[in-house]
């Protein structure tokens, strides 16, 4: 070989690795969002009804946190959250629709204050695009360099308009932005929030047929079919990917924005459920799959919604913000250096008490620490005024309310610590 062939060789070989370093310090990035489903209603987490083989596939591959907690179990205050890295009292975005008699227009400032997730991957070189679901008008006002939702009240903005036909109706514009960043050679974070398996529960009938059985009301098997085409979504955008030959380089996060209990006698939620700070309202299983995911593995610690903005920025290579409470679920353990400590979260009022004052929409704050769960009941029409203690590690269905005063203590001061409303 010449000594200028050989030359030719040396350098393409250190592009290739010096292109490949880049690439791993600023992955792509998916954030998958459920919305309303259950945390047992995967088969990664235990499910032998509820079929979800494109999700149990990034599971047995990734990062597992089984015991996650959204920071609201109600959409809107927690897809803040995610946008954010802020708990809801912070960004005080605590509710799905204003004050009656107030303009929505209005409950958009808090998004117009907050320093997002978005715009700091925007300002860092990232293509960013938001789908689904998007409550806090235009997507760019989120700091998304683009995205499917307009926002305008006028044309049926609220919670998403056209961004919801994604998942249900097309897949084109997530995939068209993959393609396009990828083609100018941006990396790129994408918001996938798909209205799934949300209401109408209106599943493809071959999907509803798997769920028909004798004894299982139709609610229910509707709800399920509605799990299962979330997850078939969620493979169709995997799989592109994995047909582009990116996956290696995409940072996969999942994660519910709150949680959903089935009613057997009719549409919606049971109690307990979605809006509720119970187990079935505000936990989740928090899954990491890509780059810096060393191996696959299961860690049993209480984790948080709010540690994915933190994380996302770390694995990106960006500076977290110093008032993000996260942190970096790559790291975290149950003990040591990294230990997560423990895990707060409050639900509020579905309509917005006072824009600017989250404390009088609070319906109930909650700590989990190690096996213990504390929720402090605000006196409001939507919760129950008192304590409850539940001892998770014996009681996951938070049956049986345990008494015992000094460990109640113990966990209202890091309740406190954490926020007393005033």
């Amino acid at each position: 070989m010449s000594s200028s062939l050989l030359s030719i060789v040396v350098w393409s070989l250190a592009l290739v690795s010096t292109f490949a370093e880049a690439r791993a310090e600023r992955p792509n990035v998916l954030l998958i969002i459920s919305d309303d489903q259950h945390w047992t209603d995967f088969g990664f987490m235990g499910s032998e009804v509820v079929a979800t083989p494109h999700l149990d596939e990034l599971a047995s591959r990734g990062l597992v946190f089984p015991r996650g907690y959204v920071a609201a179990p109600l959409c809107r205050p927690s897809l803040a959250t995610l946008a954010t890295g802020l708990h809801p009292h912070q960004h005080k975005i605590t509710g799905n629709d204003p004050p009656k008699g107030t303009n929505r227009a209005e409950m958009l400032r808090h998004i117009d204050a907050a320093v997002t997730l978005p715009s700091l991957l925007g300002a860092a070189g990232y293509r960013t695009m938001q789908t689904g679901k998007w409550w806090e008008g235009a997507a760019t006002r989120g700091g998304f360099t683009e995205g499917m939702t307009h926002g305008s009240p006028a044309h049926g903005g609220r919670h998403g308009d056209r961004g919801l036909t994604i998942g249900r109706v097309r897949m084109s514009p997530a995939t068209d932005f993959i393609d396009s960043a990828e083609e100018a050679g941006d990396p790129w974070f994408l918001w996938y929030a798909p209205f799934l398996p949300h209401t109408p529960h209106n599943p493809p009938e071959e999907l509803l047929e798997r769920y028909r059985k004798e004894g299982v009301p139709l609610p229910v098997a509707k709800y399920r079919a509605m799990c299962t085409w979330f997850d078939q979504t969620c493979g169709d955008l995997l799989g592109y990917l994995d047909a582009k030959g990116l996956r290696k380089d995409t940072l996969v996060v999942l994660v519910t924005d709150n949680g959903w209990i089935q009613r057997t006698d009719g549409n919606g939620y049971a109690p307990r459920s979605k809006r509720t700070a119970y187990e079935g309202g505000v936990r989740t299983p928090i899954v990491l799959q890509g780059p810096g995911i060393e191996r696959a593995e299961r860690r049993e610690v209480p984790v948080s919604s709010v540690d994915i903005p933190a994380t996302i920025l770390a694995a990106c290579g960006v500076e977290v913000p110093e008032a993000w409470p996260g942190h970096d679920l790559r790291l975290v353990r149950s003990e040591g250096e990294h230990a997560r400590g423990p895990v707060f979260g409050a639900a509020y009022t579905h309509d917005v008490v006072d824009l600017d004052a989250p404390a009088r929409s609070l319906v109930t704050r909650f700590v989990v620490d190690g096996g213990w769960k504390l929720l402090a009941h605000e006196d409001s029409s939507e919760g129950t005024a008192g304590f409850e203690l539940f001892h998770l590690a014996e009681d996951p269905a938070e049956s049986r309310p345990v008494e015992e005063p000094e460990r109640r203590a113990a966990l209202l001061a890091l309740l406190d610590g954490w926020w007393r409303p005033q």
